[in-house]
Parts: C-alpha cells; structure tokens; sequence
C-alpha cells in the first residue's frame, strides 16, 4: 500500500493543483455559494479517514438542542438511496447511511436528513422542518454552502499540517483552508496530554488571532449494550471475545482494548462495510462480537451475541467551555 501511495505522487500532484484552483474560484467569487436564513454549523475535516466526527455531531446535538429545533444534514455515505431522505420512524440503515441512522436512533427528536447537495439539502429542511440550528455533517470542503460557524477536526497522531494529497497522503482540501475554521479540534490525544505538548502542537497549525485550538480523547464507555442487554466491559475478560469494525482507523479502540487486558481476535473490514449474510452467520458463531456503535447499527438484529462500546469526546483544560461558548455565541447573534 505505500509502494502504491507513493507511485501515486504524481497524480497527488494534479489533485493538489484542481484543489487549489477550486478554492481560488470560490475565494475570487467565480464559483458561487450560497448563505442561508438558519444558523449553520459546520463539523468536518481536510482529511479522509477517522478524526471523531460522529461522536462531535453527538456532543454539539445534545448540546445545541437546547436552542430549538435542531437538525443535522449529511451526505449519508454508503447508502443505498437517492438524493434528499428525511429520517422517520420505519427507516432503514441502508437508507439513511450508518452514521446518520445511529445519529437519529441516538436523538430521535432531531430532524436527521441525507443528501449530496447540501444546498438541496438545507433548502428542503428550511420549507418543511424550520430549524433553528442546522448541522453540517462532514462538509467542511463544500464550499457551496456558507456557514456561520466552522468546527475543523484533526487527529493527534495525523494533524493535516504533516499530511499529503490524496492519493499519496490523506489530504483532500488544502491546508490552507484550515483558516475558514473558527475553532480546531485536536482528536484522538493521549488523554495525559502535558500542556507543553499542547502548546507545541498550537505553534505547529498557527492559528489565526481569532481561532481557537483545543484538544481531545476518546473515551470509552464501561456499559457495553447489545442484543441482549447490557454487560460490564470487564465481564470480556472471561469470554471469547471477536472484535469486528468497519471504520476507518481502529486503531485506539484495538489498543484501548488491549490495555484493558481484554483478549480478542480482530476482523477488520473497509470503512462503512455492509455485512452479508454469510459474514453474519460467522460472527453468529463466535461466543462474544463486540464491535463500535457505528458498526452495531448495520448488524442490529441480525444476531444474539453482538455487543457495541460507546465513545465520546472528553476536552482537555477548559475546551468543552470555549467549544461551547462559540456555539452559543453562533446561535444566539441575530
């Protein structure tokens, strides 16, 4: 795979040059954008893979709530529907996407909604929802859509200042854009991050007078829940444990596992994978098949031993507060 990467420097080149000419005719204003009436929030990243998006849109949807009416708008990656999808009571995984479909399980009274066009998108949700706060789901490089406020994410162990153009490095939106963010998140720290690492990594993305950078961890639930109830992560240590993911990079939860002393054997499969019947009858064999939230939702009911752990983001000295004054300042301004 990185023989591949890096004979695929040349074509990184060609991507890096159309990146970089999008974004000029946006910022020249010869591509056009569109501002909306409703307050919109935007959480995505420069890069392709993991950096903690979902369990971000969680945090802000539990929060921004409080402000009214609230819905969150995706591009519902890997389903197998068409263009706008509004989620209803009924609605399958493979119709809304798994992200979005554990999104709505988790906050059945938000407005959770699909689609590729995300002017289509928002314009439909403002005609017959009416939010108050719209959230962007992974759209920080759409630049059709003109938010009031940007949440950019990027990984401890990958910042996207390191990173390089697709189909050499991870990248997919310039590194220059990172200064249309408000605030920058730091995802996946260690959670004994020391404040001189912090300040490091701060000088290292050199953030505009007026954005913010904060830090966090991943931190994982005790309570495993799943077909059958709920059990005590530490009840796996006496089991046959099958760890299944289809994520992008599973790695922290493989060594946060690892560490809790919990034996297991790992079947790793693509981003978003649909499980067939056959791959599910396998894991109907095994004792125990934990897996993430993400993944449960495209396997609920379809076995008894299935169990999924929980995460969120825990923010280190003081980020939830300023994360959170940011947003209140964006929903509440006229």
């Amino acid at each position: 795979m990185q023989l591949l990467r890096k004979l695929g420097f040349p074509i990184s080149l060609i991507y890096a040059l159309v990146v970089y000419l999008r974004n000029y005719f946006y910022d020249k204003g010869l591509f056009s954008f569109k501002s909306f009436d409703t307050k919109t929030i935007c959480v995505g990243n420069l890069s392709v893979g993991g950096t903690g998006k979902t369990p971000m849109i969680e945090f802000l949807v539990s929060h921004v709530k409080k402000h009214g009416k609230i819905a969150v708008l995706s591009r519902g990656y890997g389903r197998k529907s068409k263009g706008y999808v509004l989620a209803k009571p009924g609605i399958d995984v493979e119709e809304l996407g798994d992200e979005p479909y554990q999104i709505y399980k988790k906050f059945p009274n938000a407005f959770v909604a699909v689609d590729a066009d995300r002017q289509h998108g928002i314009s439909i949700l403002e005609e017959t929802i009416g939010p108050d706060v719209i959230l962007l789901d992974d759209a920080f490089q759409h630049r059709k859509v003109r938010c009031d406020q940007y949440v950019l994410l990027t990984s401890y162990d990958s910042l996207y200042v390191d990173d390089w153009y697709l189909p050499t490095g991870n990248l997919r939106d310039s590194k220059r854009e990172a200064r249309r963010a408000n605030i920058i998140v730091v995802t996946k720290c260690p959670s004994n991050l020391s404040v001189a690492e912090q300040q490091r990594i701060r000088k290292k993305l050199i953030p505009g007078p007026s954005q913010k950078v904060i830090f966090s961890f991943l931190e994982y639930e005790t309570k495993l829940k799943g077909n059958l109830g709920e059990m005590d992560l530490a009840e796996l240590k006496n089991k046959k444990v099958t760890l299944v993911t289809g994520i992008a990079n599973p790695q922290q939860l493989v060594s946060f596992l690892e560490a809790q002393g919990i034996v297991f054997e790992h079947l790793a499969y693509a981003d978003h994978h649909f499980f067939t019947e056959k791959e599910i009858a396998l894991f109907n064999n095994r004792e125990i098949v934990l897996t993430t939230e993400k993944d449960y939702v495209r396997m609920e009911g379809r076995g008894e031993n299935f169990y999924y752990i929980g995460v969120r983001h825990k923010f280190m000295n003081g980020g939830e507060e300023v994360l959170l004054n940011l947003l209140d300042e964006s929903t509440t301004t006229p």
